[in-house]
């Protein structure tokens, strides 16, 4: 006896022998079988037999020997014991071991060369070996690029000669120096301000007044600061920096007037200078 297979609804029993059979017993009745197939050649001694998830059918494999035939998989009725179907699996070689999942509904198959096989319906069956059939491959984008090697002519005249580096260290050298390649921003300046530039605290909007116009144009040092001022006024009435709106507006600049001192006059004294009575 290589294998016995109990139904699923546990009236049955189906057992494949050694003796090339494959017999249906009755639960109930174990005197003799009720139905025996012959000529099912088996050369293993766990070659297995099953019945169906629905009871209906019952399945076994056929050995062969090498080079003799082709190893099935045979479908008899659980009824009549006839042959429903005939499934050739592997050539010179023997079907050795098989499983119907019930809730899969498919059959794993594993022959005497050492293949295991997978059978499925596309609409009765579900999941397992279908999922990996509907994955299709992914296509693998294909990678274009242009080699920008350089030629290299060392026949060439000197003014056509490219500089052939030996490293990528030195190309990385050569392009950090070059001021338009690198795109090096300026460096963060610390405490005072110096050569026109301020320190990395002056964030406020005097420091940002003082660099855009007071060090862009410094006063000179030897003309008085109201006369720097004063100087300016001729042309910012003529030309005048604010719009027509803002124009009718502005107050009028009133500027005190210096009065030439009278001969024989004394200056008046300041407050903390006069004698108290």
């Amino acid at each position: 006896m290589s294998s016995l297979c109990f139904s699923y609804d546990g009236l049955c029993l189906a057992s494949r022998g050694c003796d090339d059979t494959l017999k249906l017993w009755d639960m109930r009745k174990m005197k003799s079988p009720l139905h025996v197939a012959g000529n099912l050649e088996n050369v293993f001694p766990m070659t297995d037999c099953l019945f169906s998830p629905d009871d209906k059918l019952i399945v076994t494999g056929t050995s062969v020997r090498r080079g003799e035939g082709v190893g099935q998989l045979l479908f008899f009725d659980r009824d009549t014991f006839s042959v429903v179907t005939e499934m050739d699996v592997a050539e010179n070689a023997s079907v050795v071991r098989c499983v119907w999942h019930p809730k899969l509904n498919q059959i794993m198959v594993g022959t005497a060369d050492g293949n295991a096989k997978v059978y499925y319906d596309p609409d009765l069956s579900h999941r397992g070996a279908k999922l990996c059939v509907v994955k299709t491959k992914l296509k693998r984008a294909q990678i274009q690029f242009l080699a920008d090697d350089p030629i290299i002519t060392p026949h060439a005249l000197p003014m056509f000669k490219e500089e052939r580096l030996k490293s990528t260290k030195k190309i990385k050298e050569k392009a950090r120096a070059d001021p338009i390649k690198s795109h090096r921003p300026d460096m963060p300046f610390h405490g005072a301000g110096a050569g026109g530039r301020l320190g990395s605290s002056g964030g406020t909007l005097a420091s940002y007044i003082s660099k855009k116009y007071a060090l862009q144009r410094p006063i000179e040092s030897s003309l008085d600061p109201r006369e720097a001022i004063i100087r300016h006024a001729k042309e910012a009435e003529e030309n005048p920096m604010w719009t027509t709106a803002y124009h009718k507006t502005q107050p009028k600049a009133v500027f005190q007037q210096i009065e030439e001192d009278k001969e024989g006059e004394e200056e008046p004294l300041p407050p903390w200078k006069k004698k108290k009575l």
